[in-house]
Parts: structure tokens; C-alpha cells; sequence
């Protein structure tokens, strides 16, 4: 089982320092692009690739890459998002405390496609081990010529910044990103223009996420058929996927992304805790929809948890188990989505807040029949095309699917403070 993501990191956990990445054969695929392909050559190359944006969205990669005007005046940016703030998602700081410069290959691959000449790596604040070695790794590809003027002696000039965030949830949205990157409100922005044509300072950009970048230069290397065969399914490429709650052994592996639920649960994160059983997961996420028993044998990609009735997200999943409670358990992501919001949209902003209220108040069993058809009303007013983000579209999604798959632990709660 090929690994090209994680193949190369060290036992210890350390980063692979430049000559370390080099030796394993890194920025060869920046000068093989460099010598050997046009910018356009590049991009057609991702998008043939079939590789989905790993940050949640799965949007086609090489197809964002194409919108980007070519023939206007710089600047251009191409920045990475680093600000992992998905509850439940850690998979991005593997690769940036561990495997620094094939992100920064990946950025500058990126780049030379669209031809961007500023970049920047948008780091989720709590990531203070990945920001110093994220900086280290700046620093040597400069001091060995893979950034600044002049790249490798090809003309393409590139300079790439490290911007810590702020911590807030709302910069997971590319355009949030873009005003917190300028120094405003993270408040996200009106669509068109899209930020290929119109983003950071009003100059065409590309946003992806750290995991993305990272595949760009094993494309570049060994080619789309080599990418596609990773996983022989609806899906091209390996995924880095997730596991945590009450398992026997929570962490993150790179898979073809052919993988089920079962065989990670069970193969990957050594099953459920002693005594306690499966009862559902969110599969990427705090923002996707429960999967329960049934789902079990769903294949983790796109398109089989879509088909299932959730979403892969980042492919992190969350374990809910048969000793914890259900209405807690979803109490707890509603209270985050409520600190989180922007408060730029109504349904949003007053929105998450009352539903917290009416989860805590069923859950310290102080709850009315009628508040389970008032979170089903919150589920529908705060969902898809009814706020200006998708920022409480996704916090109703593990609402709505415990209000589906486990509704009786709602009814339950209620019933026994009736009767009491």
C-alpha cells in the first residue's frame, strides 16, 4: 500500500529537514514543472488527476486552479489553509509539524500554475510547533533557492509569508480567511466575484487546504494514472483519515480512499473501548451528519457518504458510544458553532445560541415535548441557502441526523422529567 503523503515521515515525529526531504526525492517535482511544463500544463495536469479538495468541500482542485485569469497584472496570491478548526480534525498538523517542505513544494507548484508571485501559509494559532517549523522550513527553501527571485534560474519569482490566525472558525471559509488575512472582521464575503478573480486585496487567489497541496507534487512526479490508482473507486488519490472518541487506539492513517467505516473503526483504531459499544460517527467532522451501525460497511469517500446521507468532510471521524449521551454529546458541538459564528446573519447569529439553550435545558431534564418540533424548525430555518455562510448550514447537521437516528434519547429525557 503506497503512502505518498506520509512515507517519508520520521519515527520520532520530527520534521524532515530539507536535505531529508530532498533526499527522498522532494523539489524534484518543482524542477521537472519548472524545466519541463508550462503553468497551464501543470494545472491540466491536477485537474485530470481527479483530486478533490481534502479541507471538506471536495471541489475539483485543478478545476479551481482554471478560473484563475492568467494574463493580468500581478499580484496574484496563492495561499494555503492551514487553520484546522474542525472539531475532531487533526490531520492537517501531521503534515505541517512533520512534513514541512513537501507542503511548501506543493505551494510553490500551486503557484508556477496559476502564476501567483505572493503566497501565504494561514496557520491555525494553537499550532505553535507547526509555525516554528513551518518558519524553519521558509527559511531553508529561500537560503537553498526554491523561493524568492528567480526560482531555480526559471524567471518565476515567488515569496511565501507564515500569517498566524486569530482562532476563529469562521477563517475555515476561504473568504473569511481573505479579510482576516487583510486585517478585517472575519466575516464572510458576497459571491461572485469568486476569489479566482476577485480575492486577497481584490487580486485573483487560490485557496486550498494543507493536504491538498501536499498531493501536487506526487502528481507532478508520477503522474494522474499513478494517482488514480491509489484508489481504484470513485475517488483518485490516498486520504489521510482520522479517528477519535472511545476506541482503543484514536489517531490518523493515510488510506486509499476505498477504505469503510468498519475497517477503520475496527482495523485502524483497534474498536470500541471494553465495554462500550458503537452507536453512530460523524465521519469529517463536527459539521456532517451522523452514520449509525448500518452505514458501518460505507466506503469513505465522497461519493459513498454522500450516498449514505452524510457528508466525508475531512475525514475525521467522531465516535459517539452507548455510555455517552447523545443530546450532551451534541449539546457540546452546538455550544462551539454558537461561540463561533461570525454574527454577520441573523439565523445564524440568534439562531445557535437558542439552540444551545434548548438542548442544555432537555439535557439537565428541564425539557417539553414541544422543543424537539422547535430544534426540528431551527434545523431546517438555519439550514442550506437560509444564512450567508455555511457555517450553521453544518453545525445542523449532526442536530438533524441525532433528531433522526437517535430521537428517542431526545424523548426520553423529556419523559422522565414529566414523570418526575
Amino acid at each position: 500500500m503506497e503512502k505518498p503523503l506520509t512515507q517519508h515521515m520520521r519515527g520520532d515525529g520530527a520534521p524532515l529537514s530539507l536535505k531529508e526531504y530532498e533526499r527522498a526525492g522532494g523539489y524534484q517535482a518543482l524542477r521537472k514543472a519548472l524545466k519541463e511544463m508550462e503553468p497551464k500544463a501543470v494545472t491540466t495536469l491536477v485537474k485530470e488527476s481527479n483530486l478533490r479538495g481534502r479541507g471538506g468541500a471536495g471541489f475539483l482542485t485543478g478545476m479551481k486552479w482554471s478560473f484563475v485569469p492568467m494574463n493580468v497584472p500581478k499580484p496574484k496570491y496563492l495561499i494555503c489553509n492551514a487553520d484546522e478548526m474542525e472539531p475532531g480534525t487533526f490531520k492537517d498538523r501531521i503534515l505541517l509539524e512533520q512534513t514541512p517542505h513537501q507542503l511548501i513544494e506543493g505551494m510553490i507548484l500551486a503557484a508556477y500554475a496559476i502564476q501567483a508571485d505572493q503566497s501565504y501559509v494561514f496557520l491555525r494559532w494553537a499550532y505553535k510547533l507547526a509555525a516554528k517549523v513551518i518558519t524553519q522550513a521558509i527559511e531553508e527553501a529561500y537560503a537553498a533557492g526554491y523561493l524568492g527571485k528567480n526560482i531555480l534560474g526559471s524567471g518565476f519569482d515567488l515569496d511565501m509569508h507564515l500569517h498566524t490566525g486569530v482562532g476563529r472558525y469562521m477563517c475555515g471559509e476561504e473568504t473569511a480567511l481573505l479579510n482576516s488575512l487583510e486585517g478585517k472582521r472575519a466575516t464572510p464575503r458576497a459571491k461572485p466575484p469568486f476569489p479566482q478573480i476577485s480575492g486577497l486585496f481584490g487580486k485573483p487567489t487560490i485557496v486550498n487546504n494543507v493536504e491538498t497541496l501536499c498531493c501536487i507534487p506526487h502528481i507532478v512526479n508520477r503522474g494522474t494514472d499513478w494517482f488514480k490508482n491509489l484508489s481504484p473507486g470513485a475517488d483518485a488519490g490516498t486520504k489521510i483519515y482520522g479517528v477519535s472518541g472511545k476506541v482503543k487506539k484514536p489517531g490518523a492513517w493515510e488510506l486509499p480512499m476505498t477504505v469503510t467505516m468498519r475497517e477503520l473503526i475496527e482495523d485502524y483504531a483497534g474498536g470500541m473501548q471494553d465495554g462500550l459499544k458503537f452507536r453512530g460517527a460523524l465521519p469529517g467532522g463536527a459539521s456532517t451528519d451522523f452514520l449509525v451501525e448500518e452505514h458501518l460497511d460505507v466506503r469513505m469517500d465522497y461519493t459513498g457518504v454522500a450516498a449514505a446521507g452524510s457528508r466525508l468532510g475531512t475525514g475525521t471521524m467522531i465516535i459517539l458510544d452507548d455510555h455517552t449521551s447523545v443530546v450532551g454529546f451534541v449539546r457540546n458541538l452546538e455550544h462551539f458553532f454558537a461561540q463561533e459564528s461570525c454574527g454577520f446573519c441573523t439565523p445564524c447569529r440568534e439562531g445557535l445560541p437558542w439552540i444551545e439553550k434548548v438542548l442544555h435545558t432537555i439535557e439537565i431534564g428541564e425539557g417539553k415535548p414541544e422543543d424537539i418540533k422547535t430544534l426540528e424548525f431551527h434545523t431546517k430555518y438555519l439550514g442550506p441557502g437560509n444564512t450567508f455562510c455555511a457555517l450553521a448550514p453544518g453545525a445542523m447537521e449532526p442536530l438533524q441526523s441525532a433528531l433522526k437516528y437517535f430521537r428517542k434519547d431526545f424523548e426520553e429525557l423529556i419523559r422522565h422529567k414529566i414523570s418526575a
